[in-house]
């Protein structure tokens, strides 16, 4: 029912900028918070940034000043924008939220499919 579908990456040289966007489709009830974790060859899964439904924000301490998260509830989208792009943040982009269907009591965590964002040098 539920998905996350990401979109907007690509290949940027190193110093430019990209906007990721993550919609949210199906029966939703609700959404809470929503992030942005990144994942590079060979490295671990890691928070880039997160929103609440208030949207309070916390970055990784690598992106602060360079990334901006942001979100539209009536779409039921969060977005990344990223300036001043550096190599080391080339990675698969993967989209998160807690979300409520419909059909369901609780709050469950979804994840998209990922979008790769590769910075060259």
């Amino acid at each position: 029912q539920v998905q996350l579908v990401e979109s907007g990456g690509g290949l940027v040289q190193a110093g430019g900028s990209l906007r990721l966007s993550c919609a949210a489709s199906g029966s939703i009830f609700s959404i809470d918070a929503m992030g942005w974790y990144r994942q590079a060859p060979g490295k671990q899964r890691e928070l880039v940034a997160s929103i609440t439904s208030g949207a309070g924000t916390n970055y990784a301490d690598s992106v602060k000043g360079r990334f901006t998260i942001s979100r539209d509830n009536a779409k039921n989208t969060v977005y990344l924008q990223m300036n001043s792009l550096k190599p080391e943040d080339t990675a698969v982009y993967i989209c998160n939220a807690d979300i409520r269907p419909y059909s369901h009591s609780y709050y469950y965590n979804y994840w998209g499919q990922g979008t790769q964002v590769t910075v060259s040098s």
